[in-house]
């Protein structure tokens, strides 16, 4: 008898501990299912944080009535930044293409860029305004307009200026850095090996070529010239040209009134109320995408940037 009792509390007890086990597992496997679920919703709250601030949520205005389009020129003009030409023209060409736009308004604060960029802007504004000639393009310039700026700003119907705005700056640059000297103090020999006379044009690391720099010169003053052209063809009888004009200088936005380089004081608001008379403003500019922006603002690519601008400075040649 007494062996049965004590079979069956050993029975009893490898149950209840049998038991306490299985319940402790399913305790487990509740305990992973809870932390599982608030880890994915932690997940979800952090990637809603991430859109919320390299998204811009802002409701986008009713299109249906009349108003003023504006795109935005900011920035350096190059095919690598924001105010490339594909950017710009995305931009122009959606704001000509809706039915209720009045008038374009061009703001642009830039300090000039690639004159190739710069063209290819120039020439799509014109090419809309000969296809939209009822929608008018006013420039307005608020820091900066020079150089490349000033390229792109001369194709609309009227630029507007600030009187402390900086206009203008219509010339070419190519610049670079000569290590010849350093080289030979660090005993650093250049080892340079080319098919062509020419293909090592302007190395920054070997001395300077006459031949080369006087060709450099001559693509300089082409483009110059070219550069000339489109401000004559432009501003064309409203420009008042002197010695200076076309030599690189900038002027305050009071002074190039008086040169003719502008053609008045005027803000985004004030050219949409008073000139376009849709004092409603809706912004086309083509934003960058969620990338884009992540990459600005966490700094990725800067070390590639450095070493890009090191050996690309030599045979870049921008508006400036």
């Amino acid at each position: 008898m007494d062996n049965l009792q004590t079979s069956e509390k050993s029975t009893d007890w490898e149950r209840r501990t049998l038991e306490k086990l299985v319940f402790a597992s399913l305790d487990e496997q509740k305990a992973k299912r809870r932390w599982g679920v608030f880890f994915k919703t932690l997940g979800f709250v952090y990637l809603t944080l991430i859109l919320v601030a390299f998204v811009d949520w802002g409701t986008e205005a009713s299109h249906q009535e009349r108003h003023t389009a504006l795109v935005n020129l900011t920035g350096v003009i190059d095919y690598k930044s924001g105010a490339n030409a594909e950017r710009m023209i995305e931009s122009l060409q959606a704001a000509f293409k809706e039915k209720n736009v009045a008038g374009v308004v061009l703001r642009i604060n830039s300090p000039g860029g690639s004159p190739v960029q710069a063209g290819l802007i120039n020439d799509e504004i014109r090419r809309l305004r000969a296809k939209h000639p009822d929608i008018p393009l006013y420039a307005v310039v608020e820091d900066i307009c020079a150089s490349g700026g000033y390229f792109v700003a001369v194709a609309a119907d009227k630029i507007y200026v600030n009187k402390a705005s900086i206009v203008g700056s219509i010339g070419v640059l190519m610049d670079g850095f000569g290590f010849t000297g350093t080289m030979d103090k660090l005993g650093v020999d250049r080892r340079l090996l080319t098919a062509g006379n020419n293909k090592g044009f302007l190395d920054p690391f070997s001395p300077q070529n006459s031949g080369q720099v006087a060709f450099a010169q001559q693509m300089l003053d082409e483009i110059h010239g070219q550069f000339i052209d489109v401000v004559k063809a432009g501003r064309g009888n409203r420009l008042k040209e002197t010695p200076e004009m076309f030599s690189g200088l900038a002027w305050t936005g009071e002074q190039s009134l008086k040169l003719g380089l502008a053609d008045d004081l005027g803000s985004v608001d004030s050219v949409a109320r008073d000139v376009i008379r849709a004092e409603k403003v809706l912004d086309y500019t083509v934003k960058e995408n969620i990338a884009e922006r992540v990459a600005k603002r966490l700094g990725a690519g800067a070390v590639n940037s450095l070493w890009s601008g090191i050996f690309e400075s030599a045979s870049e040649t921008r508006f400036r």
